[in-house]
C-alpha cells in the first residue's frame, strides 16, 4: 500500500480472513463505481467464466484508479457483489494477483439476487485515498 493507506488489525476483534478489519488514509478519496466485465468496446469479457470476469473487472477497476492518478496500493475498500457465492473464489484471485497479500483492503461481499444483467456473474467496488496532489482527472 501507499505510504497514505494504512491497515489495521484491532485487538479483541477476529483477524480478517483474506481482508483487513480497518483500513485509513491521508488525501482526496477516489471512488470507482462498480465495474463488471466489459472491455472497452463494451463487450462481455468472459461469458459464464468467473475467472475471465474477474480479471476484467479488476483491469477496468486499475484504469479507473489509474485516470485518478491512484493505483490498487491506494485501495482502502473493495465490495463484491456476487450472484452466487461460487464465484468469490475467482474474485480472490483476481484480487490477490494484483494486492499485497500482507495489506488487503477491507472488503465486504454480498449476494445478491441479480445484476443488471443476468450474464455479469458479480459486480466489484473500490475506495481508494491519493494524495491530495495526485491526479487532475
Amino acid at each position: 500500500m501507499s505510504d497514505n493507506v494504512h491497515v489495521l488489525a484491532p485487538a479483541g476483534v477476529a483477524p480478517g480472513n483474506g481482508y483487513s478489519q480497518v483500513a485509513w488514509g491521508t488525501g482526496r478519496l477516489v471512488a470507482v463505481s462498480g465495474q463488471i466485465a466489459l472491455d472497452e468496446h463494451g463487450e462481455l469479457v468472459g461469458v459464464g467464466d468467473p475467472a475471465a470476469q474477474a480479471a476484467q473487472v479488476f483491469e477496468n477497476i486499475r484504469r479507473c484508479l489509474a485516470e485518478a492518478g491512484a493505483g490498487f496500493d491506494d485501495v482502502i475498500k473493495l465490495t463484491f457483489f456476487l450472484t452466487d457465492l461460487a464465484h468469490l473464489p475467482a474474485i480472490r484471485a483476481a484480487r490477490d494477483a494484483v494486492f499485497d497479500a500482507e495489506r488487503l483492503p477491507a472488503c465486504s461481499a454480498m449476494v445478491v439476487t441479480a445484476l443488471v444483467r443476468p450474464e455479469f456473474l458479480f459486480e466489484v467496488e473500490a475506495l481508494a485515498v491519493v494524495p491530495a496532489t495526485a491526479g487532475q482527472g
